[in-house]
């Protein structure tokens, strides 16, 4: 009977450690099953994770915000290399003064400009709401802009800095003509069918113009002159105050010394003092005070030299603006067409 007792316990022992083996299986496999699920889960939100700090390169949090963060990024080539930028980029920067222009002419308003942009008769209206930054503003202030692509010069300093707030691209001053720059900024931003009808209106406009004005000036030589303080700068075809147009597309005739140092050497300006002034003035004179300095422009204007030139006793002089035609991006550029090709055909 003991023995029997003994069996009956351990038997109902065993069923019962049965029971709780099946139960603690079960338990076990759904553990499992869970801890599957939340795996799949926490590898998914990494993927996406890791998948969006690919694109966004090494933009830092301030900029996790901006409309293109979700877009995608493509490789830029740059001044400073090959930049990894956002598709179709919403809050750019620009720190150039001489390229916000390019912007504006395919649809694209910087949140943020220098005060050069800003004060250029130009841009009137074109600029609301975008942001005056000063003259040389600090990481700090262009962060709070919250940028996602930023405009700079290469050699600038600090871009270092500037690219721990957003990705930088750097412009080599000069480099590209501003038909190829603004096809270049429309890739840049996504724009490129808007920069491609730049182009072509703006080619329409000088075939419509260049047989009329070359008409109206014939053989006579056209120079650009700008005094300053140590005496005159004399400019030529690629450095603004209309040398594009009235060189480049127009095709005049500058005076051959001018040709020579301003255009030949491929700097696009020379220095010259009043003495040599009759050697490179042409018999059409556009010209207006120097921005760079303080001296009195009078020094030059009011001297015989100048008053003594045969464009001046002709009354062939123009006056360009100093803070606005010193630009030759597609904004400026359409402004001084208008004005240079309405002074040259009012020549008799």
């Amino acid at each position: 009977m003991i023995i029997n007792i003994n069996y009956k316990r351990r038997g109902t022992i065993l069923h019962k450690s049965s029971r709780l083996y099946i139960l603690l299986v079960c338990l076990l496999g759904i553990a499992v099953l869970l801890a599957a699920c939340g795996q799949s889960t926490g590898n998914s939100s990494s993927s996406g994770q890791g998948e969006k700090n690919n694109t966004s390169g090494n933009v830092p949090t301030a900029s996790s915000s901006n409309a293109s963060d979700s877009a995608e990024t493509f490789i830029f080539q740059a001044g400073n290399g090959d930049v990894e930028v956002p598709k179709n980029p919403q809050r750019i920067v620009d720190l150039t003064n001489f390229y916000t222009g390019y912007f504006l002419a395919i649809g694209v308003k910087p949140v943020g400009v220098l005060s050069g942009a800003m004060e250029n008769p130009y841009f009137a209206g074109k600029l609301d709401e975008t942001e005056d930054l000063g003259v040389d503003p600090s990481p700090e202030k262009i962060l709070e802009l919250n940028p996602d692509l930023i405009i700079t010069f290469t050699g600038s300093e600090g871009i270092d800095k500037l690219e721990q707030i957003a990705p930088v691209v750097a412009i080599d001053y000069g480099k590209k003509n501003y038909k190829d720059q603004i096809i270049d900024f429309g890739k840049l931003t996504g724009k490129e069918k808007e920069a491609e009808d730049w182009v072509a209106g703006w080619k329409a406009k000088i075939d419509d113009l260049k047989p009329k004005v070359q008409a109206a000036v014939g053989d006579k030589t056209v120079s650009i002159l700008n005094p300053y303080s140590k005496g005159l700068y004399v400019f030529g075809h690629n450095y603004g105050r209309g040398g594009e147009i009235i060189y480049d597309e127009f095709g005049l005739k500058a005076p051959p010394e001018a040709q020579k140092e301003a255009i030949d050497s491929g700097t696009g300006w020379a220095s010259i003092s009043l003495e040599k002034l009759p050697e490179y003035a042409g018999d059409i004179i556009f010209t207006c005070p120097w921005a760079g300095d303080t001296s009195d422009p009078k020094i030059v204007y009011d001297s015989a030299i100048w008053k003594g030139l045969p464009g001046v006793k002709a009354g062939h002089v123009f006056q360009l603006n100093p803070h606005s035609d010193t630009y030759s991006d597609p904004v400026s550029l359409e402004a001084q067409l208008e004005f240079i090709s309405s002074s040259l055909l009012s020549v008799q």
